[in-house]
C-alpha cells in the first residue's frame, strides 16, 4: 500500500493511492500515526477495496506520510561513496544524530532558508518507518519492525552544522528542513530495501545518484544498532543517509539559492519537489 496524508499543514487527512488515483481513508482511520502502524491495522486496511473510497477531487497538498513522528533519528555519512567524496573513513558504527521534528514538512512544501543562511545543501535518504515497539531487535529480524518505507530530503546548512559549537543537529533542524513522503509505502511492497535507485535534481541537473545497496549500514543493522541504545516506537523515522553529490562535496561547493527548485526520487517511492525560499 501507498499511505498518504493530505490537506492543509495541521488538518491533513488520511489517504490511500490507487494507482494515480488519491482515495480518502478517514472512514477507516483517523489518521497515518504510529499508532495505525501495527500489522494488524495495516491488514485491515490492505482488506479494503480502495474502489469503495471517496476519490479526493482537486490537488490538495500533500502533506508528511506519518503524523505525530516521534524520534526523527538520521544516521550520517552511512553510503561509502560519500564518505570517500567528503573525506572521511568509514565510520566503525551507525553515526547518529537527531533532527527535530519542527523541521517535518510535506513533500512539496518550500524549503526555507533560515536567516543567516549561505551554505544550505541537500540530501535524498531513505526513511524508516518503525511500525512496531523495538528493543534490543537482531538485524535478522530488523525488518519485522518497520511499517514501510518512505523519502526524506535532510536539508542541511553546512555552516551551522560545523562552525556552530555543537552537533550536526544545528545545521540539520531548521524549519523545512524535513521533507516527508509523499507516500508511506508498505514493507510487502518494497521487494528489496538494499537495492533501491536514488536520485536527486537542482534545477533540473541531476546532482545526486546512487543506490541503498551502498550503504555501509544496511536498514536492518541500523535498527539493531538503535535498538540496543534506545526504544524504537511506532511512529519512530530513520532516515538512513545520503549517497554521493551534495553540494559540500563538490568542488568548488554549490548551495542553494532562492527560486532553485529540488526534485528527488527513490524507485518506488515517489517524488519531492521543493521551491527554495528564505524567511524574512
Amino acid at each position: 500500500m501507498k499511505l498518504v496524508r493530505y490537506g492543509d499543514t495541521g488538518a491533513e487527512k488520511p489517504g490511500l493511492m490507487d494507482g494515480d488515483t488519491l482515495r480518502d481513508l478517514s472512514s477507516v482511520v483517523d489518521d497515518v500515526t504510529g499508532a495505525t502502524l501495527d500489522d494488524a491495522t495495516l491488514d485491515k486496511l490492505r482488506a479494503v477495496d480502495p474502489a469503495t473510497l471517496p476519490a479526493v477531487d482537486g490537488n490538495p497538498r500533500i502533506g508528511p506520510c506519518v503524523g505525530n513522528i516521534g524520534k526523527f533519528m538520521c544516521i550520517g555519512l552511512n553510503y561509502k561513496d560519500h564518505a570517500i567524496e567528503t573525506g572521511n573513513p568509514f565510520p566503525d558504527h551507525p553515526v547518529l544524530f537527531m533532527k527535530a521534528n519542527s523541521a517535518i514538512v510535506g513533500p512539496n512544501d518550500d524549503t526555507v532558508m533560515p536567516r543567516g543562511s549561505t551554505k544550505t545543501d541537500w540530501e535524498v535518504e531513505l526513511g524508516v518507518v518503525i511500525g512496531k515497539q523495538a528493543k534490543y531487535v537482531s538485524k535478522e529480524d530488523a525488518l519485522d519492525y518497520v511499517a514501510g518505507y518512505c523519502i526524506v530530503n535532510d536539508v542541511s546548512e553546512r555552516d551551522f552544522q560545523f562552525n556552530l559549537t555543537g552537533t550536526w543537529t544545528k545545521g540539520k533542524s531548521c524549519d523545512t528542513f524535513g521533507p516527508t513522503g509523499p507516500w508511506l509505502v508498505t514493507r510487502d511492497e518494497v521487494e528489496d530495501v538494499n537495492n533501491l535507485a536514488m536520485s536527486l535534481y537542482v534545477n533540473g541537473k541531476q546532482m545526486q545518484t546512487g543506490n541503498t545497496s551502498t550503504m555501509i549500514f544496511s536498514v536492518a543493522e541500523c535498527i539493531e544498532h538503535l535498538s540496543g541504545l534506545m526504544t524504537l516506537y511506532p511512529g519512530d523515522v530513520i532516515s538512513t543517509g545520503t549517497p554521493p553529490g551534495v553540494g559540500a562535496g563538490m568542488k568548488p561547493p554549490v548551495f542553494l539559492k532562492v527560486g532553485d527548485v529540488v526534485e528527488l526520487e527513490i524507485e518506488g517511492l515517489g517524488k519531492q519537489r521543493q521551491e527554495v525560499k528564505q524567511d524574512a
